[in-house]
């Protein structure tokens, strides 16, 4: 409004450019303003850029080269209309998740039972209700698909079974005969593993072993990266292990040294694996990194089960202390602290911010729990929903995607309860499609090995891949040396083993020698061997000269 008052009364100019843009050029500090069609749609990028855009601006005045600055200002250009039209596209967002609200002050949500939600919602989202009873072979595992499409269940005794829970279709079922510890699907709902007694086995559909991983032995806990097609498996031994299921290869063997992991799950915003041990701690682990990047003191026992919400913001964490932890993992600061009945044995976090726990026979659901004004001193007195307390031992929870559905393994078997509010209502059909046909699977397969990420690019900041590094070759060649381990002196590290007829120093030559292999290694170590040899015969010389030949041998070494 300032800058129209000011054009009318005379005081700025207003100046036309080529783009039809129009601004104005105060005479005082010959500043440029922007008339109001223009600070509308400057405040129309700022929001499409805080909602959808990928960070910080490239900086183009300090790159020299004209090409590369060209190159890049164009590809800054195509984000800036990617975000524009990301929030444009809003106004197609017409469904929103409906979550139960109390029509008065003493009205209870929890309180509201399966049976008069069935009673009450469509019939097709009533069916979504069922029981698989199979009190034989458990407790259940369960997990479902990226998409939601496919359910994968798993007794502890070796029953594995995939079905279309939707229609009840069943996909494979298989009796392994030994013990199963855990299950994941992998990309697809093609493809599953299995971490059986001894080693981890993938599937297909139909149920006919693929591969046998036998470098993965022993495993309690698995997870699948699905933009990096890593497989992260840890075991008794307390190895954390990246397998690489697009190629094969195993890409990296990490030693926690913190025993048997007790949980373990990873963030879908950085795919950093959390890993809950025996002592409490939660600590932080990368491919690129031997040592864990974070380390957490969470509980005052083993941490039981972990769970982090979609942004990858918040951590829930519950230990063997009967308490529930929420943890702010932008700053590592616990933001609030809840006292439980029991330990937790489960914990899932829905697309909308549910958290579903379970305890014992009885299964909690909380609501609000990552919201701005809930702190240690402010907790969320009640929970949004209930469900249990019939005698069965719930294992493990599970959120069905873009459904309002939240399926329990337990010891009879399994379950799929209706919880409004827990799905995503507007999903993006690029990203995970619930609907999708074969077709689209087969292409978006291929479409995910073409934009497979690298373990390399796995870190707590996931923004850092695409930013320029503007030091120059010298400062980055100085903090590497400065960063460097010092330099192993192999000829002093065997020399000092160099006693006795068979010491250190001659078994490595005569193991070179066998290798037939010439190395500057092997030259020191060669040239260091002539010069004792040398020392000892100067040496010897010395003694039969002083001594004699038959006293020289009985001479005290310097």
């Amino acid at each position: 409004m300032e800058v129209d008052t000011a054009v009318d009364e005379g005081r700025i100019a207003p100046e036309k450019y080529d783009n039809g843009a129009v601004a104005v050029r105060s005479s005082r500090n010959n500043n440029l303003l922007l008339n109001k069609k223009e600070r509308e749609n400057l405040r129309r990028v700022k929001e499409a850029h805080k909602a959808y855009g990928r960070g910080k601006k490239i900086n183009l005045r300090n790159i020299k080269d004209k090409k590369l600055r060209s190159n890049l200002k164009s590809l800054e250009g195509k984000v800036q209309d990617a975000t524009l039209k990301a929030k444009d596209v809003e106004i197609l967002h017409e469904e929103t998740p409906g979550f139960l609200e109390p029509e008065h002050e003493l009205e209870r949500t929890y309180r509201v039972r399966q049976e008069d939600i069935q009673e009450n919602v469509a019939i097709s989202t009533a069916k979504k209700r069922f029981e698989l009873k199979l009190d034989q072979l458990g407790p259940y595992m369960c997990e479902y698909t990226r998409n939601g499409g496919d359910l994968l269940i798993a007794g502890r005794k070796g029953h594995v079974a995939t079905m279309d829970w939707r229609t009840g279709k069943l996909g494979c079922e298989i009796q392994l005969n030994e013990i199963v510890r855990d299950v994941r699907w992998l990309h697809q709902n093609q493809f599953f593993a299995v971490a059986q007694k001894s080693n981890v086995y993938i599937y297909d559909r139909m149920g006919v072993e693929v591969h046998c991983l036998q470098k993965h032995r022993d495993v309690t806990h698995m997870e699948f990266l699905p933009y990096h097609f890593l497989l992260a498996t840890l075991g008794t031994s307390g190895w954390l292990k990246y397998q690489d299921t697009s190629t094969g290869k195993l890409v990296t063997e990490i030693q926690t040294k913190l025993g048997p992991p007790v949980s373990a799950t990873h963030n879908p915003h950085n795919a950093i694996m959390h890993v809950g041990h025996q002592n409490g701690t939660v600590t932080l682990w990368s491919p690129n990194s031997t040592e864990p990047l974070v380390k957490l003191l969470c509980h005052r026992g083993p941490v039981r089960s972990l769970a982090i919400d979609r942004e990858g913001r918040y951590m829930v964490t519950g230990g063997q202390d009967q308490k529930m932890s929420v943890w702010d993992i932008r700053m590592f600061k616990e933001v609030s602290t809840y006292r439980m009945r029991k330990p937790l044995s489960s914990i899932a976090i829905s697309e909308t911010g549910l958290t579903a726990t379970a305890w014992g026979t009885k299964s909690t659901i909380w609501k609000g729990l990552f919201d701005k004004n809930v702190s240690e001193q402010k907790h969320v007195s009640t929970p949004y929903m209930e469900w249990g307390g019939e005698g069965k031992q719930i294992d493990r929870l599970r959120w069905c995607p873009y459904e309002d559905v939240l399926g329990y393994g337990h010891d009879e078997g399994f379950s799929s309860i209706i919880i409004p509010g827990a799905g995503e209502a507007n999903f993006d059909a690029f990203e995970s499609n619930p609907f999708e046909t074969k077709k689209q699977r087969q292409e978006g397969e291929v479409k995910s090995l073409l934009n497979k990420l690298q373990p390399e690019m796995i870190a707590l900041n996931p923004n850092f891949v695409g930013n320029l590094d503007l030091r120059s070759q010298e400062q980055r060649q100085a903090e590497k040396d400065l960063d460097a381990p010092p330099e192993e002196n192999v000829v002093e590290k065997v020399r000092n083993k160099a006693r006795g007829k068979n010491s250190a120093l001659k078994r490595y030559i005569r193991k070179q020698k066998k290798r037939n292999i010439i190395d500057d290694k092997k030259l020191k170590v060669e040239a260091e061997w002539e010069k004792i040899k040398s020392e000892r015969q100067g040496k010897k010389a010395k003694n039969e000269e002083d001594y004699g030949v038959a006293l020289s041998r009985f001479a005290r070494p310097e």
